[in-house]
Order: C-alpha cells, then structure tokens, then sequence
C-alpha cells in the first residue's frame, strides 16, 4: 500500500495532505489528554513493532505479497488516536529514510496507511467485541476480524482517491475491483498477524490494552503479569527478531497495489524517489556488500528511529498538554 509519488494526480495529493495534517494535529491533542505513563513507551514500542512487521511481506497469491500495516493493530493497543499516530509515525520514516512510499504521496499513504485503518479497524473492533464473548479471547478475535476489515477499507480508500485523480485511463470499478479483491486475501494474513501479537500482549499485559477496558479482572481471568520493563523489552527483542531476521525470508513479488498497477498499466505512472540514493533506501544500507547484513543494519536503524520518534513525539505532545493545563 506504499504509493510512489505520481501515482495519483497532485490535487489529490494535496486535498489528503491537508486532511492528514488536520488529522494529525487533531491527534496530537487528543494523546497529550489521553496517554498515561505506561503508554508512551508502549506507543513507540508499538512504532518499532510495526515497522519491522512491515518488512517482512508474505505471499497471498501467484506474483502477489501484502504486509501487515498494523493500524488496527495499534488502536486496539493504544486506542485509534495514538494508533493512528503510531502508524503515521512508521509511513513518515519509511519515506523519509527508506524511500518507500512517495513524499508527495505522503498524504494519501498516511490517510490510508494510518488514519482510515485506525479508525476504521477501531469501528470494526467495537462492532465485533459486541458479538464476542467478553473474555480476552474475545478481544483478539474482536482486534483480528478487525484488522482484516482495515486493510479493505485502506484499499477502498486508495480506489476512491484514484476515481478523483486518476494518474491514467483505468476505470474506478477496475481499480475498486482489483484492489479490494487482493486486499481481501491481504487482510486475512493482516488478521492472523494481529491475534497472535494481540494473544501474546494479552497472556502478558492485558492491562495496558485499551481495547480490553470495558472488561473486569474475573473475565479477563488475569494471571500474573509481567513487569513493566521486560515487558517492554521482551517487545523490542520481538521487533529486532522480525526486522532483522524473520525479514531476510520475505517474499519478494510485488505488494498488492503494485500488482493491481502492474497489472492494469499504471505503474509507470510513478516517478523516482527524491530519496532513491539514499543510506537506506529500499532497506538495503548503502556501502554493505553482504546482502543479509545490509538488510540486518537497515532493519535495525528503522527499528530504532521509530522507537525513538514513536515515543518522543508523544511524550512531548503530554508534556505540552500538561503544561498548557498548568
């Protein structure tokens, strides 16, 4: 779901600019009001996670792969305004520093990377926690169907945009059909992914997942926790371990948006990265002979300024608010 620039035309490009700028603040209001101690580093914990998990692409189909995007995922654990900033956080890097993802396609990447699977996988999630059983089995059967739904929409999303700023002559149905159609099978490896760090974050720490709130100690049967720092830790280990080795063995095919340009003959329509020389561009590190270390010192650089930028920028949006309420 990473567009290039050129994909979609410039006034689309700047009408969702301005819609995620908006979105974006709006979200950093909300975070300084609403994040607590313990979710800061959980927030830029979350960043490191998904960014790694982003690496790693899995086969949906004959020359077709997808990847987590984890906004779902993030709103369950943070709630949709932090997840959704924890997500933007995650596609601005990947830009920026990988040249993934166009600069001036930024707006609708984050509008539909981010916000749009936020929001819209946090809709799904509390329309299906009310059909689950209120025990935290629930929450991750809740948080995964919801995830699967996120990536349709995120894919519905980018089809909308193309039917108001078409880059070449290929109908709206033609690029809605192809695109959900993908997603589809997408979301069902997005769903999987989602419960299982969902299972684990609940066995761990159930308490620091704001989707399991309107649940009591006896139905969430809380065992003994584990604290605080290795849980915080156990996490970063999982995402260098999936950044750095699990992502040596992604599948290499074109993701499903690139499949559905490739394939309806709009792929050309994108422009070289700004940032295509870049240290890390494509996830290789530039001067590194050694296919696998290049991917490994990548890995762990992205792994890092997410950590490092997921929770700076949120710790700083709380300290804003709490001296503004001073």
């Amino acid at each position: 779901m990473h567009a290039p620039d050129g994909f979609l035309q410039p006034s689309v490009a700047l009408v969702t600019a301005i819609l995620s700028i908006g979105v974006l603040a709006l979200g950093l209001r909300h975070a300084g009001r609403e994040l607590g101690d313990r979710q800061v580093p959980l927030a830029g914990v979350a960043a490191a996670f998904i960014f790694a998990a982003q690496m790693v692409n899995f086969p949906v189909a004959a020359g077709t792969t997808g990847h987590l995007l984890g906004g779902a995922l993030a709103a369950v654990l943070l709630g949709p305004w932090v997840g959704m900033l924890v997500v933007s956080v995650v596609v601005i890097v990947q830009a920026l520093l990988f040249a993934d993802g166009g600069l001036t396609a930024l707006g609708y990447n984050t509008l539909n990377m981010a916000i749009v699977t936020a929001f819209g996988g946090w809709a799904a999630f509390l329309l299906m926690r009310k059909v689950m059983p209120r025990t935290s089995g629930g929450v991750v059967g809740a948080g995964a169907v919801a995830a699967g739904i996120s990536v349709v929409l995120s894919a519905a999303a980018f089809s909308i945009e193309w039917l108001f700023g078409a880059s070449a002559p290929v109908a709206f149905d033609t690029v809605f059909g192809a695109m959900v159609g993908v997603h589809v099978l997408i979301g069902i490896g997005e769903a999987v992914l989602t419960g299982l760090v969902l299972s684990a974050v609940m066995a761990s720490r159930p308490d620091l997942v704001i989707g399991a709130q309107h649940l009591t100690h006896d139905e969430l049967a809380a065992k003994s926790r584990v604290g605080m720092r290795p849980f915080l830790i156990g996490s970063v280990f999982a995402a260098v371990v999936v950044g750095v080795v699990i992502s040596q063995f992604a599948a290499s095919s074109p993701d499903g948006l690139e499949r559905v340009a490739i394939d309806n003959g709009f792929a050309e329509s994108a422009s070289d990265h700004i940032f295509g020389s870049s240290v890390f561009s494509d996830y290789a590190t530039a001067g590194v002979s050694n296919e696998s270390l290049s991917l490994a010192v990548a890995g762990i650089a992205g792994i890092a300024v997410t950590l490092l930028v997921g929770g700076g920028v949120l710790s700083a949006s709380r300290s804003v608010r709490r001296r503004q309420m001073a």
